[in-house]
């Protein structure tokens, strides 16, 4: 167990090394949309027992929450609605790409862009109103005021 904490340990810093510098752009198969702002993309070079997948957020907005983390249900319904967006946006894109940058504060997901048809998902989000420009700020409400 030791062990494989360390080869983890090594990987991330080796990763977080390497996507300090710039963005590094690969082609990626989306196998599952979390949120507006959250997609999975698999992983299967990551050792076992590690879930081979990870997590890419999308950097620098913030879409809505929903489910039980809304803080409102006219967040909810946004939040949903964001997700509905990335779903259908990821479905029709003919090619998939993701723009790497770091590991999220929380260290489970990835930092990065996920770019459809040579259009940035972040830039789709922002001006369809589904996200908000967000770099870690403190964040807006999305509830009535």
């Amino acid at each position: 167990m030791k062990q494989l904490l360390a080869v983890l340990a090594l990987t991330l810093a080796y990763v977080a090394a390497a996507l300090a510098v710039e963005p590094v752009v690969y082609k990626a198969t989306i196998i599952r949309v979390i949120d507006g702002d959250t997609v999975v993309i698999p992983a299967t070079y990551l050792p076992q027992p590690l879930k081979q997948e990870i997590s890419i957020r999308v950097f620098g907005v913030d879409t809505p929450e929903k489910g039980f983390r809304a803080k409102c249900p006219e967040e909810d319904a946004k939040g949903k609605e964001a997700t509905e967006f990335t779903k259908a946006a990821v479905a029709k894109a003919k090619k998939v790409e993701v723009a790497l940058h770091a590991w999220d504060k929380y260290g489970g997901r990835v930092l990065g862009d996920v770019i459809l048809d040579r259009v940035s998902l972040r830039d789709m989000l922002i001006n369809k109103g589904f996200a908000r420009a967000y770099y870690g700020d403190a964040k807006q409400s999305w509830c009535p005021q």
